[in-house]
């Protein structure tokens, strides 16, 4: 809507854009009706690369999956099918199956007495480079580093002679060969009974021999080929939660819980201690490192998560162990609201930054909060999850659910948050000003089957504070819409979106499911 202030066209401020609908694009791994799901191949992983046109999965059993984006390499061919990618396409994203290898093993250190599982934490994609794929995965205790490449499959061809002429040349091929291995000399040749004239194991036509049977060797085929490059270990005396790649495409971090690496891709024997929470007496431990991840454009900025709840900026050009060259982010804790679940459900189990650098979205037990990185005053959104959970967190306590580490994302353009919960379901928040878009999605074949349309609260301005505080998709019910109760054993941990489409990758178990709007 436009009008006109002074002489001028002024235009309206645009409103937030409307919810999405989302559908089924694919599953890898469905079960069927009753089936057992192997502990082995449960989806522990999952991550786009930067392009988005391959997604790497990790499971339990130590296997890394790769899949690759079909529907754009339909579009390129000839001059006419290229003019058509000016033009919108409307058909959804489509994968396939590209490989798959054996990323890690169980081990079992000997010192600690300590098994070590072969599960594979985090993956994450590196540059590409002369069509080679190159990532990063861990487990508990060692980084991987791989690359990916097709390799020419050199076999051995039919002889290069005539058709017509094999049956004639088989005859002779086959009376020239030694009938005995007592006849056969170790260097390959035949012994002098072979040579004999009187011996029937040989023979020559009197015209000799027109062509011979020369092999021949090809490479049409072409097959994926997965090596191991680099193996970064013994750096870590707690289970690794995180890894991340920086943006300068030389250095990654991995993180546990008191310490976190500065490693250089090319250098496997050594790393840099850059954060260590560790105090000098264990018993005044009060907090550990949940998640840490760098900035996507700023090489020496990155941040980390604790189990309180906060999370910190910090900058590796200045003493990164210095709490003065660092910036802190936590929200206040509200009057009388503390509980003996309060530090439990506070502790934050993955962050992500946004495309652009900006925000920074961290999951808890209950809520996705949103932390603009110029305002450390509190969150700027806080979206609620599954807040029918809060008078059952006895029962969640007791069964150890309550320490389920649930994944967060963002959305390319920075306009949707996504997470997972229980029963399967994932939850779409829209954060852009005053959207209410707060969607709940069931990983299935019908993802809005267990749509559950829920009241959100308005945005709350704060006037005495710049920050803005926007609490969305709060829901009471314990059950869906259909009337079933939720199922706490199932649960949807791990979920990416896609860098630049609105496509969602999310596993339930075993089996990979993508959705689409």
């Amino acid at each position: 809507m436009k009008g006109d202030v002074g002489g001028e066209v002024a235009e309206a401020p645009a409103g937030p854009p409307p919810p999405l609908e989302w559908k089924f694009s694919q599953v890898f791994g469905e079960r069927t009706a009753g089936e057992e799901v192997q502990e082995v191949d449960i989806i522990s992983a999952i991550e786009f690369d930067k392009s988005g046109d391959h997604l790497a999965t990790g499971d339990r059993g130590g296997r890394v999956v790769l899949f690759e984006r079909t529907d754009t390499k339909e579009l390129v061919g000839s001059r006419r099918e290229l003019e058509r990618v000016d033009y919108p396409v409307s058909r959804h994203p489509e994968f396939r199956y590209k490989t798959e290898f054996q990323s890690h093993e169980p081990e079992f250190d000997y010192l600690k007495s300590l098994e070590i599982e072969e599960k594979i934490n985090k993956i994450r994609w590196c540059q590409t480079a002369n069509g080679a794929l190159f990532l990063l995965s861990t487990n508990d205790k060692t980084i991987k580093y791989w690359k990916v490449q097709e390799k020419k499959v050199k076999k051995i061809s039919e002889m290069n002679i005539d058709p017509s002429k094999a049956a004639g040349n088989g005859s002779v091929a086959s009376s020239s060969l030694c009938s005995s291995p007592k006849q056969c000399l170790a260097n390959g040749g035949c012994g002098d009974k072979a040579y004999s004239s009187s011996s029937n194991d040989l023979s020559f036509p009197p015209e000799g021999i027109p062509s011979l049977r020369l092999p021949m060797v090809t490479s049409n085929e072409t097959s994926l080929l997965a090596r191991c490059r680099r193996v970064y270990a013994h750096a870590h005396d707690y289970h690794i939660n995180s890894i991340s790649n920086n943006s300068d495409g030389e250095t990654f971090i991995s993180a546990d819980d008191l310490r976190i690496n500065l490693w250089n891709l090319e250098i496997s024997n050594q790393s840099f201690n850059i954060v260590d929470v560790k105090p000098a007496n264990m018993e005044d431990l009060t907090e550990v490192i949940t998640s840490a991840e760098f900035h996507p454009t700023h090489c020496n900025t990155l941040a980390y998560s604790s189990s309180k709840g906060s999370v910190r900026l910090i900058d590796l050009r200045q003493s990164a162990l210095c709490d003065s060259h660092s910036k802190l982010f936590e929200e206040q804790e509200a009057p009388g609201s503390r509980s003996f679940f309060t530090e439990i459900i506070a502790s934050i189990s993955d962050i992500k930054f946004a495309k652009d650098g900006r925000y920074i979205l961290s999951r808890d037990y209950m809520t996705l909060k949103l932390w603009d990185i110029n305002m450390d005053s509190g969150p700027v959104s806080t979206f609620q999850v599954h807040e029918y959970l809060r008078p059952k967190l006895c029962d969640l306590y007791e069964n150890d659910s309550i320490f389920d580490k649930f994944e967060c994302c963002l959305s390319g353009d920075g306009l949707r948050v996504a997470t997972g919960s229980y029963s399967n379901l994932f939850r779409v928040f829209g954060c852009a000003a005053g959207s209410t878009e707060a969607t709940t999605l069931e990983a299935s074949k019908n993802p809005m089957r267990r749509q559950v349309q829920t009241p959100s609260r308005p945005s709350r301005s704060l006037s005495s504070s710049l920050t803005r505080v926007v609490r969305r998709g709060a829901d009471n019910a314990s059950v869906d819409a259909n009337g079933n109760s939720f199922d706490f054993t199932t649960k949807l941990l791990h979920l990416a979106w896609h860098p630049t489409e609105n496509s969602i990758a999310c596993a339930a178990a075993n089996s990979l499911y993508m959705y689409y709007a």
